[in-house]
């Protein structure tokens, strides 16, 4: 290979990753993962000196912003959220966005120069896109693939996948389940508010 060649084909090479870098940045899909991830960083920056409590509030708003929470929250539950009185639907959708925020809180909460990189890739799944997003570093090396709609208010998660397989909506889905069988909705309350202060201790 000439030096001309190799330098055309370093060129085309850097035009293409450009390119594709710059097609994921203007995904709005991909732009709602990329301020997600800013956050979490921010957030693992403030570390033990916030405390679990302060690094909930600093990340509450784009973890509320980047989630479709009430969709989640109604596909873990199942066919049984008809059936739920509407004040207990209000009481768990409350309970299960703090459960999902606090659940941030407790894994992000020390930094040593970790940092996320976004895949160009954005998967088109018929309604829906998947942004896959890694975090590395600080002997970190963690995959997320986010799967996202929109719903009309801009698009937002409905299901994580870690390391590509464990759905985040299957394990809580069989977790809620037994205890909505035992103790119904005002049970799962109890049991994800419990959780909860377990996690921003």
């Amino acid at each position: 290979m000439t030096l001309r060649f190799k330098s055309a084909f370093l060129g085309l090479a850097m035009t293409a990753a450009f390119a594709a870098s710059a097609q994921a940045a203007a995904d709005p899909a991909a732009t709602k993962i990329e301020s997600l991830d800013a956050s979490l960083i921010e957030a693992m920056k403030a570390g033990k000196a916030a405390g679990a409590q302060g690094r909930f509030k600093l990340i509450s708003p784009n973890v509320e912003s980047a989630f479709d929470l009430p969709a989640m929250l109604r596909v873990a539950v199942g066919p049984d959220w008809a059936k739920i009185a509407p004040d207990d639907q209000a009481a768990l959708t409350t309970a299960y966005r703090r459960y999902a925020v606090a659940n941030y809180a407790k894994n992000f909460s020390g930094y040593s120069g970790q940092k996320f990189d976004v895949s160009p890739d954005i998967q088109v799944r018929g309604a829906d896109k998947v942004v896959k997003t890694t975090l590395t570093g600080g002997g970190t090396n963690v995959a997320l693939a986010y799967r996202m709609r929109d719903a009309g208010s801009g698009w937002k998660v409905i299901d994580v996948f870690y390391n590509g397989s464990i759905s985040q909506l299957a394990t809580q889905r069989s977790d809620f389940a037994s205890t909505l069988s035992s103790g119904g909705a005002k049970a799962l309350v109890a049991k994800l508010n419990a959780q909860s202060d377990k996690l921003l201790q």
